[in-house]
């Protein structure tokens, strides 16, 4: 069949390679000049099942008071005009009770995991170096008392087959010894020993490659502009460059993707949350080995090369992606205080996108109202680790076969 892709990031790449591996005719459309240019452009690099949490929480709903008050969260929250953020806010507050975000911890947790495995098996496949680190991930804390709490919040994801384990300041500088320069104390961690993190622009870049090699077509500077529907079949997407016809549809368009299908009857509760990040030159001695989080900050880290990644902040602003110098300060302040001789501070690479993100944290896989359209989108903070697991269950549920892990959670039928 000829399956049209649309959106050329990791999810959509990755969806790619899936389908066209299985025999079909695979073009994929991007509006900008090459694949992993927007969101998977500069991410944390963190693939990490240990960090699987679903951000709607019992905890949220103080936060987002805070937040519009003024004070420094994890999530900031905007007092906005647009309907979209509070109808979706709304939905995101509902899911905030003790037993919904265990449910939903549960699924992207089996998604995080399953698709660990399947990009050991594409890299293995692939040969595609992307500056794989496999040492796991630290997840380090300042207090004792957040150390605490995180102990006794890992319980549930261990109860699942996470392997996460509380660690001591000591064992902290054994697993990762650039932490020995660290400028502020250290409480301990918890060590993910099955997490990992590589260049995701670098692994999607390589990855459209074999796309190619196997027939597939991609289309790079190529506004869409919505698809043709008629009845219960989409019939072609319509650009700037005329119809593209197809026999089925992938939906990949990360925070765009709610305005492909609003005026066919379709509601897609993904907003986009904007993240920072910075990138900069690592040095020698004095850079982590692995990534990780420092959870005081909500800072994640992970070395690339010659590259250490940070990112941070959850910010609800709308379909903004400007920046300026000081959203980048907390990301500084923590880098020099954990790895002060770890990077270049004085050459910085700033960067800001938008994540997909659904109000329960899964994300959307499957197909929805129409016949010949299916859906792999909202990955929220997580389309590194979530995407190649998904694009698998997008190709299995395309081929009528029955995906390794169950999909029901992951369902558009889960917002109907």
């Amino acid at each position: 069949m000829r399956v049209v892709v649309l959106g050329a990031g990791v999810i959509g790449v990755t969806s790619a390679y899936y389908l066209a591996k299985a025999g079909h005719e695979v073009i994929v459309l991007d509006r900008r000049p090459g694949p992993a240019e927007e969101t998977s452009r500069a991410n944390a690099g963190l693939i990490a099942p240990g960090h699987a949490t679903a951000w709607a929480s019992p905890r949220a709903p103080l936060q987002f008071v805070q937040s519009l008050l003024g004070r420094e969260t994890a999530l900031k929250f905007h007092f906005r005009i647009d309907p979209r953020f509070w109808a979706w806010s709304l939905r995101f507050l509902a899911q905030c009770t003790a037993e919904r975000n265990r449910a939903n911890t549960l699924t992207k947790f089996a998604l995080c995991r399953y698709s660990r495995q399947a990009l050991d098996d594409l890299a293995r496949e692939t040969a595609i170096d992307f500056h794989r680190v496999t040492k796991g991930a630290l997840y380090i804390y300042r207090d004792a008392d957040h150390l605490a709490t995180g102990v006794n919040n890992m319980k549930f994801l261990n109860d699942q087959g996470a392997g996460l384990e509380a660690v001591t300041p000591g064992r902290c500088l054994e697993l990762e010894p650039a932490l020995a320069g660290a400028k502020v104390p250290l409480a301990g961690a918890i060590y993910a020993a099955k997490d990992e993190s590589g260049d995701c622009h670098g692994f999607t870049v390589k990855l459209a490659e074999r796309c190619q090699a196997l027939g597939a077509r991609f289309r790079h500077g190529i506004t869409i502009r919505g698809l043709d529907i008629e009845g219960d079949t989409v019939r072609a997407v319509t650009t700037d460059q005329g119809d593209i016809a197809g026999d089925l549809f992938v939906l990949s368009l990360a925070s765009d993707s709610p305005s492909m299908v609003r005026n066919h009857g379709v509601r897609l509760p993904i907003y986009p949350i904007k993240g920072y990040s910075l990138t900069l030159p690592a040095r020698v001695q004095g850079a982590p080995t692995m990534g990780g989080v420092d959870e005081a900050l909500l800072v994640a880290f992970s070395r690339m090369g010659d590259r250490l990644r940070l990112t941070a902040t959850a910010d609800f602003a709308g379909y903004d992606t400007d920046f300026s110098e000081r959203d980048f300060t907390i990301m500084l302040r923590v880098a020099r205080d954990l790895f002060p001789e770890g990077a270049d501070y004085d050459r910085r690479d700033y960067w800001s996108c938008l994540r997909p993100t659904t109000p329960d944290g899964p994300p959307v896989v499957g197909r929805g109202r129409h016949r010949n359209l299916y859906f792999n989108t909202g990955h929220g903070h997580m389309g590194w680790t979530m995407a190649c697991g998904s694009a698998r269950i997008l190709a299995d549920l395309i081929a009528g076969s029955r995906p390794d892990i169950d999909p029901s959670g992951l369902s558009p039928a889960r917002y109907n």
